[in-house]
């Protein structure tokens, strides 16, 4: 008899992109917890196609989890919709939506073995034990612990435990698996085997996938990435994208690692107190969204900068320590300018120190930028 594994895998070589009718469309969520003042998703809009695999990062608080539990119809929005391959899932139960949701604990059965956890879903359907048992030991295979199918869950690691919860979530064949920080608590070296394994689960059977994380590595394994802020999306695009050209401060904030600039732009480049900086920036060409002449911050990435002599001709300032950081074998500077600042408190930026002699407080140093692109934004922009 055929596995499920090799049906599914079947289906995704011979049918045509998106005819399993799997995307997922959110349309217009908002919602508000219960006593809130204001809302926690306000006008969400987010697409997920067949197949792919949408992270949602932002700060705590944001509404990255609400976005989930909104999705499995765990709550109810005040107004939005809900789709899947087209279908308006908005007034279906949980359980009538064809989605697993994994999360952070793998909240295993504990009366039950690895093989049994795995076949729960099979059992609720009224499948007989041993076809349960059947199709568990192919998930369980496909996540690498069959060896352990007769185990306790109580005597599991807590990888081995988070595997179990996945091939559980995945025996159930959802068309859409959402997955709210799920390799969180975990180790670094485990949390790594855990992305490792989550490439080989989508080459297998390519579900439609949304995954809710704080960790920008892990956001990268995906297709696309939505940048949710005070319950809102600021932005949608690949991790290359958002480095590149994050749409707003608070975008850039969220990745972290920019350097923001105040300064004032016009036909010869932006001014601020590290300089002139041409714009568009060498090899760049400008866009229909372009900023305006005027105030505007440049942001750049601050493995863009370098630290260098202060008569070295790439230097774009000068400036003066005030901090000095060590980052495992590395350390970082932070700097002040020397000089072009008149009123307030100076501009910082904080530059990587590549050479052998660490600078110390108050020492003069030049700063080159590498080549790297930077972004504007105009004043006033969130």
């Amino acid at each position: 008899m055929t596995t499920p594994l090799h049906r599914t895998a079947a289906l995704t070589d011979t049918t045509p992109r998106g005819a399993d009718q799997a995307g997922l469309e959110l349309r217009g969520i908002t919602f508000t917890h219960p006593g809130a003042d204001e809302p926690t998703l306000a006008e969400v809009d987010l697409a997920v196609a067949s197949g792919e695999m949408l992270a949602v990062v932002g700060p705590s608080g944001s509404g990255k989890t609400s976005t989930l539990r909104v999705t499995a119809g765990l709550v109810r929005p005040e107004q939005g919709e809900v789709f899947v391959g087209g279908v308006n899932l908005s007034s279906r139960a949980p359980e009538r939506r064809g989605m697993s949701m994994l999360f952070q604990r793998p909240l295993l059965f504990p009366h039950l073995n690895v093989l049994d956890n795995v076949g729960f879903a099979d059992r609720v359907a009224g499948h007989s034990r041993r076809r349960a048992r059947a199709r568990a030991a192919d998930y369980l295979g496909l996540v690498h612990l069959a060896h352990l199918a007769r185990r306790g869950t109580g005597t599991l690691s807590g990888g081995q435990e988070q595997r179990v919860a996945l091939a559980r979530a995945l025996a159930a064949e959802p068309r859409v698996l959402l997955l709210d920080e799920p390799f969180s608590s975990l180790d670094a070296g485990v949390r790594a085997a855990m992305h490792e394994l989550l490439g080989e689960v989508r080459a297998v059977l390519a579900p439609t996938t949304v995954i809710v994380t704080h960790d920008l590595d892990e956001a990268a394994l995906a297709d696309g990435v939505a940048v949710l802020v005070a319950g809102r999306v600021h932005q949608v695009d690949s991790v290359a994208k958002l480095y590149r050209r994050p749409a707003t401060r608070e975008v850039a904030r969220v990745l972290g690692g920019f350097a923001e600039v105040e300064g004032h732009l016009d036909e010869h480049g932006h001014h601020s107190p590290f300089g002139v900086l041409p714009w568009p920036p060498p090899g760049a060409a400008l866009t229909d969204n372009e900023p305006p002449v005027g105030a505007a911050t440049v942001l750049v990435r601050r493995e863009s900068l370098r630290t260098t002599s202060t008569h070295d001709a790439a230097a774009v300032f000068v400036g003066v320590v005030v901090a000095v950081r060590q980052r495992g074998l590395r350390h970082s500077v932070v700097l002040e300018p020397e000089a072009g600042h008149r009123s307030g408190r100076p501009p910082r930026v904080e530059v990587e120190h590549q050479a052998m002699t660490v600078p110390t407080h108050g020492d003069r140093v030049g700063v080159a930028l590498t080549g790297l692109p930077y972004s504007l934004l105009p004043a006033g922009s969130a």
